[in-house]
């Protein structure tokens, strides 16, 4: 990639410039696109319905999760939490805490824009707040999880100097949310959210969902200034390009459910404006997926374990006890997976490709460009999402089965 292709998008005559703007006016500016108008009633509507999953045909599979102990580091969380609220005033609790059980978790977005009022806004925070913000999540997901959303961050302050707009696209552009109290036993989670980025942990004694978990960036590397040298997502491309090449001619025939990205023989209505080729983007909380691709039943042992690794770079940010869960849950679903590809898989072509089973829901898509200039998909604008289908994104079933199961709740 050539630092030509960095030239950035040039607002609309209707829009104004977010050089020199506040975050505030320029996100006023931008609401009243007839595309975001559009979208954001759509998320409405969506965020109105009452939550079931994504599943494959409107029925959620039931006897798929369990409550179980799986090592996570609650108690360093629950001390990283407290510490926070120690420093916080009573208005920025109000703001940032909610209870466990709040539809407030279904209402992140990935855009720049000040669509939510909830939350604490880290740009509007001292920088002794943003530190325990990040406090909190390094004792929450393993080093590379904290170091990729870091990354994002950054990449995203990256941007915001490509396009003259850093009081928009900052580093610190995002939302933290508490629902809960921070316990050992008792269920309770945090909310990151914002351009690129969104991740919503759920916790219940030592067993943890983190899902959704959006990360993306536009460009995925930056080449100077204070965050030169940073790259995001070059493991899920190569790893999801590499299975995609492993399989014989028959198999790629199968997994392929379009060559075109933008058109041809996309079938109709697949490609979004926002989420481009997304199915489980913000609000999709209860998305109709059905599987399309490859099933893994036909694949060879060593295709299997590959797509198991490549699995595994997706649930990474997880620390160690969770992660080995989450793999063992998606390893005894493996031959009811999924696999699926648009695009091509020459070096240099974009792609898109789903991983989907009973338990877990992946997505990698290569995006035109918001920002950017980009008409067509660039391997330099990523979008990547984990889901836990079937009712289980923001740990909703194990809530359900706590409630059930725990002898405070049975009388309540």
């Amino acid at each position: 990639m050539n630092r030509s292709d960095y030239r950035p998008f040039v607002p609309a005559p209707d829009e104004s410039n977010i050089a020199g703007e506040t975050p505030r006016a320029h996100a006023q500016a931008r609401l009243q696109n007839p595309r975001a108008q559009e979208l954001f009633g759509t998320w409405a509507k969506l965020g109105a319905e009452p939550f079931k999953g994504i599943t494959t045909d409107g029925r959620v599979q039931s006897g798929l999760f369990s409550l179980q102990a799986q090592e996570a580091p609650t108690a360093a969380m629950v001390e990283a939490v407290r510490g926070l609220l120690a420093h916080l005033s009573a208005a920025q609790r109000h703001a940032m805490c909610f209870p466990v059980d709040s539809e407030l978790w279904r209402h992140w977005q990935n855009t720049e824009l000040y669509v939510e009022h909830h939350g604490l806004r880290l740009d509007e925070v001292d920088d002794s707040i943003k530190h325990r913000v990040m406090a909190v999540l390094r004792a929450t997901l393993s080093g590379k999880g904290y170091q990729v959303t870091r990354d994002v961050m950054r990449l995203n302050r990256f941007l915001g100097d490509l396009v003259g707009g850093p009081a928009v696209l900052g580093e610190w552009a995002y939302i933290f949310c508490l629902f809960g109290t921070p316990s050992d036993s008792e269920p309770w989670g945090w909310q990151l959210f914002g351009h690129h980025l969104s991740l919503n942990c759920f916790v219940l004694g030592h067993q943890m969902v983190l899902t959704p978990c959006f990360f993306g960036a536009e460009p995925n590397y930056a080449d100077v200034g204070p965050f030169a040298g940073t790259r995001l997502f070059e493991d899920e491309e190569r790893a999801g390009l590499a299975l995609m090449r492993s399989f014989s001619p028959e198999q790629q025939e199968r997994a392929i459910v379009a060559h075109s990205m933008m058109g041809g023989d996309l079938p109709a209505g697949r490609r979004h404006f926002a989420d481009n080729l997304h199915l489980g983007g913000a609000y999709q909380d209860n998305r109709i997926v059905p599987y399309e691709g490859l099933r893994a039943s036909t694949l060879s042992a060593l295709q299997r374990r590959d797509l198991l690794d490549l699995v595994a770079a997706y649930v990474a940010p997880l620390p160690d006890g969770p992660r080995a869960a989450r793999l063992a849950e998606v390893e005894q679903h493996l031959a009811e997976t999924h696999f699926c590809w648009i695009g091509g898989f020459a070096e240099l072509s974009p792609f898109y490709y789903r991983i989907q089973s009973p338990v877990i829901f992946i997505e990698f898509d290569h995006h035109t460009g918001v920002f950017l200039t980009n008409a067509e998909p660039a391997k330099f604008h990523v979008h990547t999402i984990v889901r836990t289908p079937n009712g289980n994104d923001y740990g909703i079933d194990l809530l359900r089965l706590h409630y059930r199961h725990a002898a405070h709740h049975r009388h309540e």
